[in-house]
């Protein structure tokens, strides 16, 4: 089969891990490289059990071969180069030439094969969040496993035992080798049908991950332990997050995993949804209420599902308000009411670039064109039918749309709004509302000014 045909379209290359001879390659499945931060279409299995395929959203699914029955993968660690957004390109470590890693779909009972190729600068492991598996297929490094020293190829065999969303990534270095990008997602679609696991129209999944990346600089800080500046979806950040397209009317599943080091209030607009399943396999039907955003802790997995049925582009992100900017200054003071009359012109005689911000809140970075460093985001950017977004990091837009023909997830651009359906200026009279007596006198408050920023490090 062409394999141009095989990824619809994907721009993928297969190529050989330089450190492995050709003669012991010719007895693995081929790696396939990914070679674009595009959302690619789903992969229709071409062999095994069929199932309705995940988008990946900004990555891709992993190709496979079958081997005697047995589902064979070949993921190759690496460090790649990741386009976190137009404009800044990272230099991470992940598998098969992204980060993260392509997505793994299995079928409940399958046996599954993967050969695991360290071309990394140390030695590695991969851990299979959440399977069931013998304890020495676990991928932890010195307990359940010797590690993958560099150039070499470990296999990894096991039967996928139960359906659920899950991930992988390394238990060796973990501290530098996830903070550095190493990560993927897993999915096991059921065999059979069940009541708990219902049949949808547009099945989506993405990985939480963040990182420290000075701007100017390419390379992240594995170091840092809670000033990450770049929080992203599949190592992007707004506005190079892909928008989630879907048909008026279909039900809709998000898979989402978090591996970064908090936690995540993921919120939807314009839609209830219901938590339908976890890391620990499906929620049962009875455990389950509408929500419109979910928290996702640390090495958790939520799956969540809706039907699609509000017309319009519909804000998905984090709900943590410094998770949807991109990278800002922790130390940079407050100058939220602070006077600057006459200051800027004097400042722009030394620094003719200088451009004032802060002082009647942050909105200003959302429309002014500051001049920013090679290899650095805006922090607040983006720009809608109605002006500037002023967002950043963890967000996205779901569309939907009644004429979206199903299994097409192209974009179909801005929501044409029906007459009188957008907030619009009053143009009328205003009455001055009554203001009750101040309860506290005014010369009762007096302004704490702390030596110290008492959150920093928070």
């Amino acid at each position: 089969m062409d394999r141009r045909t095989f990824f619809g379209g994907a721009a993928l290359s297969a190529v050989a891990a330089a450190s492995v001879s050709k003669v012991a390659l010719a007895a693995l499945p081929e790696p396939v490289i990914a070679t674009t931060p595009a959302t690619a279409p789903p992969l229709v299995p071409p062999s095994g059990r069929p199932y309705n395929p995940v988008v990946t959203l900004n990555g891709w699914t992993c190709p496979w071969r079958m081997n005697a029955g047995v589902k064979e993968f070949h993921l190759v660690a690496e460090p790649v180069v990741r386009e976190i957004a137009p404009g800044m390109q990272a230099t991470l470590w992940g598998y098969n030439g992204q980060s993260p890693g392509p997505t793994i779909e299995v079928v409940e009972g399958d046996r599954v094969r993967i050969f695991v190729t360290n071309r990394l600068p140390e030695h590695t492991t991969i851990h299979w969040h959440g399977q069931r598996l013998p304890n020495g297929m676990d991928g932890v490094g010195g307990l359940t496993q010797p590690q993958i020293p560099v150039g070499k190829t470990f296999v990894y065999e096991f039967v996928a035992r139960r359906p659920g969303t899950f991930m992988y990534h390394p238990h060796a270095d973990e501290m530098v080798q996830m903070a550095m990008g190493m990560m993927g997602f897993w999915v096991t679609h059921p065999r059979l049908k069940t009541p708990a696991i219902a049949e949808v129209q547009r099945d989506f999944c993405f990985l939480l991950n963040a990182y420290d990346i000075s701007p100017g600089s390419t390379t992240p800080r594995p170091n840092t332990m809670l000033d990450q500046n770049l929080w992203t979806w599949n190592s992007r950040a707004f506005p190079g997050i892909d928008t989630l397209n879907v048909r008026q009317g279909d039900r809709v599943r998000i898979r989402v995993g978090n591996l970064t080091i908090t936690n995540h209030p993921i919120h939807l607009h314009g839609h209830e949804f219901v938590v339908t399943g976890t890391d620990g396999g499906p929620v049962p039907i009875s455990a389950r209420w509408p929500e419109v955003t979910t928290d996702i802790a640390v090495g958790q997995m939520r799956q969540i599902e809706f039907v699609a049925d509000e017309p319009g582009d519909w804000a998905l992100h984090c709900h943590k308000s410094h998770h949807t900017m991109n990278p800002m200054g922790h130390s940079v003071p407050n100058m939220v009411g602070v006077d600057h009359r006459g200051l800027v012109q004097k400042i722009q005689k030394l620094v003719p670039d200088y451009m004032l911000m802060g002082e009647r809140g942050m909105a200003d970075m959302g429309e002014m064109q500051m001049p920013i460093p090679d290899q650095t985001l805006p922090m607040m950017t983006g720009t809608g039918p109605y002006g500037p977004v002023e967002m950043g990091g963890m967000f996205t837009t779901l569309k939907v749309r009644r004429d979206q023909q199903p299994g097409d997830y192209r974009d179909p651009g801005a929501y044409p709004q029906p007459p009188g359906t957008r907030a619009f200026e009053w143009t009328g009279s205003l009455t001055e509302p009554e203001r009750p007596a101040a309860a506290v006198p005014a010369e009762a408050l007096q302004v704490r000014k702390p030596g110290a920023d008492p959150h920093h490090g928070h």
